[in-house]
């Protein structure tokens, strides 16, 4: 087996880093009632309301299978409502959907910066957020590519 190239270790190293800050949201997360996917899913809902299922699943990191069974629990607890206009069906927040999410919120986002104020100074922050942003824009240009040419 060849040696792993410096972009395949920063590659794995990014992959293991957001797998451990998904465990750790998700402990963070339990007292709230709520797992690291169904905060993303109610932030999603929170700016981008009303989205269609597909498009929810675009924004998410779940499968439609997924996504298919989160949104009956998080409507069987009234945190979403799912409205039919003509054949479509949209999902939005309720009022109950937004005020867990405006408690949760604040220290979630505290938590996660946490992550990165702990161990990097302001610089190193700044300079790992114009990166990755760079790398995100890649690989935005890499899918465009790939589903053009399918």
């Amino acid at each position: 087996m060849r040696k792993n190239t410096r972009g395949s270790l920063i590659w794995l190293r990014m992959t293991r880093f957001v797998d451990q800050s998904n465990l750790l949201s998700n402990h963070f997360l339990k007292p709230y009632q709520l797992t690291t996917a169904q905060f993303d899913v109610l932030m999603q809902l929170f700016v981008y309301q009303p989205l269609t299922q597909s498009e929810l699943a675009e924004k998410v990191t779940v499968t439609q299978g997924g996504i298919s069974r989160m949104l009956v629990r998080l409507e069987q607890e009234g945190l979403i409502k799912r409205t039919q206009e003509w054949k479509t069906k949209t999902i939005s927040l309720t009022d109950k959907g937004q005020q867990k999410l405006a408690h949760v919120f604040e220290d979630q986002l505290a938590f996660q910066s946490s992550l990165f104020d702990d161990c990097l100074s302001e610089s190193e922050q700044k300079q790992l957020y114009a990166l990755l942003s760079r790398i995100q824009k890649n690989s935005e240009r890499k899918w465009k590519q790939y589903k053009g040419g399918q």
